[in-house]
């Protein structure tokens, strides 16, 4: 099929895809991670065919890392897949309902999307994770994953359709796109596709934007901060920031830059410097950070770059409005945190943090607080 009949096909299943019922798509979704963990060996196989031409073309270190697949990490995603079936039913949600005038009442009730076209890059469990989510949420979807992780999607968009085929899913619902091409064509294709979410970098998502009259939903770089503050929990601070790094480096939402209020930074960054460079983290920091501890000096350049990598620029600040200026400044909006027990702190940062009044996200990690910030 050209892409205009794969994409009519994707059109037509969203339709019907729309009235499943929820214990019917549930059911799909036990029989993908019952099918994946079958042919788990298959799907290591592909994996590792892919991996060893990465390494051919010397794919970058963190590209390496996200396109691996191995047990592992079949076992992460039908741990999600497990998740989502236990989530409650995002289609017909009644969301607001009121009386307009007697006997005309005014409902607003959830519903899919449509055909949904993702383009994604070397993650095949970004794969898994699409597709299952547009299948609870009812949509179709249109995949178009890297070339370098062409066998391994390839075998787990076949096991994904074979599995909701056998379940009673409309045929079609997914698509797996194979060529560069597709995605010039695909952007073309407004009559059919409802939205379109491209994963990459900077340029790649401005071009997305640039060139189609489809809805984009789009973010690009991560460049997350940690903001420790004066008033944090030291080991609490150091348990966080080193998870926000070194838990999977090649992440958007790893922590590329952490801020030290410099009123614990004396005692701060040695507890943090031990811990990170035993997880093999190379610290780049700011001059009042060189004064504590060794550090290579950090350029203005690493102040607004993506490492994806095991790599961690540090600056000291004076307090929460400089790192929420340093945030606002060089983020990208994407996931930012603060560590303090000063609730007041907290307020100001989620108040102040630009990236809540656009598409990021800022967490509060506390102690010693109510309900509300826990």
């Amino acid at each position: 099929m050209n892409i205009i009949e794969t994409a009519a096909e994707a059109k037509s299943a969203s339709i019907r895809l729309a009235a499943v019922k929820t214990e019917v798509k549930n059911r799909a979704l036990a029989e993908i991670a019952n099918v994946l963990k079958e042919r788990s060996g298959c799907i290591v196989s592909a994996n590792k065919e892919d991996v060893e031409t990465a390494e051919k073309c010397n794919l970058s270190g963190p590209l390496l890392k996200r396109l691996k697949f191995d047990e592992n990490k079949i076992g992460e995603v039908c741990a999600g897949i497990e998740s989502l079936i236990k989530q409650d039913e995002p289609v017909g949600r009644t969301i607001t309902a009121m009386e307009l005038d007697k006997g005309l009442e005014l409902y607003k009730v959830s519903c899919p999307i449509g055909v949904i076209g993702v383009i994604f890059e070397s993650r095949p469990d970004a794969l898994v994770q699409i597709s299952t989510l547009c299948l609870k949420s009812g949509n179709a979807v249109l995949l178009k994953g890297g070339s370098e992780a062409k066998n391994t999607n390839e075998i787990l968009a076949e096991i994904i359709t074979e599995a909701t085929d056998k379940i009673g899913i409309p045929k079609g619902w997914l698509q797996l796109l194979h060529r560069r091409q597709d995605v010039a064509e695909m952007l073309a294709l407004d009559d059919y596709i409802d939205l379109v979410i491209p994963r990459g970098s900077n340029e790649f998502v401005r071009y997305i934007m640039d060139n189609t009259n489809i809805p984009v939903l789009g973010h690009a770089d991560g460049i997350c901060h940690v903001y420790v503050d004066g008033e944090a929990d030291l080991d609490m601070a150091v348990n966080i920031v080193v998870d926000s790094k070194c838990q999977y480096v090649a992440v958007c939402n790893a922590v590329e830059t952490m801020l030290v209020d410099e009123k614990i930074a004396k005692v701060f960054l040695p507890k943090v410097q031990i811990a990170l460079e035993r997880k093999g983290v190379e610290l780049r920091g700011c001059e009042k950070t060189g004064s504590i501890i060794n550090v290579k000096p950090a350029t203005d350049e690493d102040w607004s770059t993506e490492y994806l990598d095991y790599v961690l620029s540090v600056k000291v600040v004076c307090g929460v409005d400089e790192a929420i200026e340093h945030i606002n400044r060089y983020g990208s909006g994407h996931t930012d945190s603060i560590v303090t027990a000063d609730r007041e702190a907290a307020e100001r940062f989620l108040v102040m943090y630009s990236g809540t009044a656009a598409h990021g996200s800022a967490t509060v990690f506390a102690t010693g607080w109510g309900p509300k910030w826990a």
